[in-house]
């Protein structure tokens, strides 16, 4: 058994990158600290730390346990907490484009929920852009959602990127429309639609004719849509792992512009559970985005 007294000294070493800052910060002498790394070394039987006269950097060994540390160590506060009963309930209006829920997202979300009992998560899903008003009115306090990748400075200050995209075309329209007549295109039904916005600029810039085949406010209703032959529609990658596919290269579709997906709250400085959510959010984004999907 590890003793959380010995890991919490490694940990503010490695997070100090100084024995003396250590610590200080602890309330130990020096010597105290130093014995409690030495201890654990030689109990795991592994080098944990690399030092030197000025600074002290972990090893890969020491990398590892340092992340399972944090968690055993934020496990033992959780328990305080519970059994002093000062861990409260507490909630998080949580806003998220539809599009991010169709694969990886409810995976991740359960075990954030698993791993923090205590937090009830009350979920909207919707348009960013809506999503983006209902937090700014203070009735979400976390977005997971796309932007326009050229978002203005003002708004990115609170933005915490987690990757960027090029939307894709999908769809196969049946018949397929000649060269000379408009492009059937299903778009959602409300005029905030990022992907609405872009899929219509982007053949305008390329001056291709379309008309609307399908509209839907629901993802759902645009993905039946295509599925049925109606048209194509300009979305995330995400909606691959629904089963559609992208559209033949023989329509000759416009490239459109990229798209950023982010996750935000209110203000910049984000504190509390949406902290902790956020966090568990941008250390899952490989995860939530996903392989690269190559064109057919």
């Amino acid at each position: 058994m590890l003793s959380p007294v010995q890991l919490r000294s490694f940990c503010a070493v490695v997070e100090s990158r100084h024995f003396t800052q250590a610590a200080r910060r602890l309330g130990l002498r020096q010597s105290t600290v130093s014995q409690h790394v030495a201890r654990l070394e030689a109990q795991l039987g592994r080098v944990l730390l690399m030092r030197d006269t000025h600074h002290v950097q972990p090893t890969a060994d020491g990398e590892t346990l340092f992340g399972f540390a944090r968690e055993i160590l934020d496990v033992e506060t959780r328990i305080c907490a519970w059994r002093s009963g000062s861990e409260r309930r507490a909630r998080i209006r949580f806003g998220v484009s539809e599009d991010l829920t169709l694969d990886r997202l409810p995976g991740l979300l359960s075990r954030f929920i698993e791993a923090s009992p205590w937090i009830d998560l009350d979920l909207t899903v919707g348009l960013s852009g809506h999503l983006r008003q209902s937090l700014d009115a203070g009735r979400l306090d976390l977005v997971l959602a796309k932007v326009p990748a050229a978002t203005p400075g003002a708004e990115e200050s609170r933005l915490h990127l987690l990757w960027r995209e090029r939307p894709v075309w999908v769809g196969d329209p049946r018949p397929a429309p000649s060269d000379d007549a408009p492009l059937p295109i299903v778009v959602y039904d409300d005029l905030a639609s990022i992907t609405r916005r872009l899929a219509i600029a982007s053949l305008d810039t390329a001056g291709r004719r379309w008309r609307l085949a399908g509209t839907s406010g629901t993802l759902t209703g645009l993905l039946a849509a295509v599925r049925s032959g109606l048209g194509v529609s300009l979305q995330s990658r995400q909606v691959l792992a629904a089963g559609v596919t992208m559209a033949p290269e023989g329509l000759g579709l416009p490239e459109p512009p990229e798209l950023a997906f982010v996750v935000y709250g209110r203000s910049a400085r984000l504190q509390g559970p949406a902290a902790r959510l956020a966090a568990a959010i941008i250390d899952g984004a490989e995860v939530l985005r996903g392989p690269s999907v190559a064109k057919p």
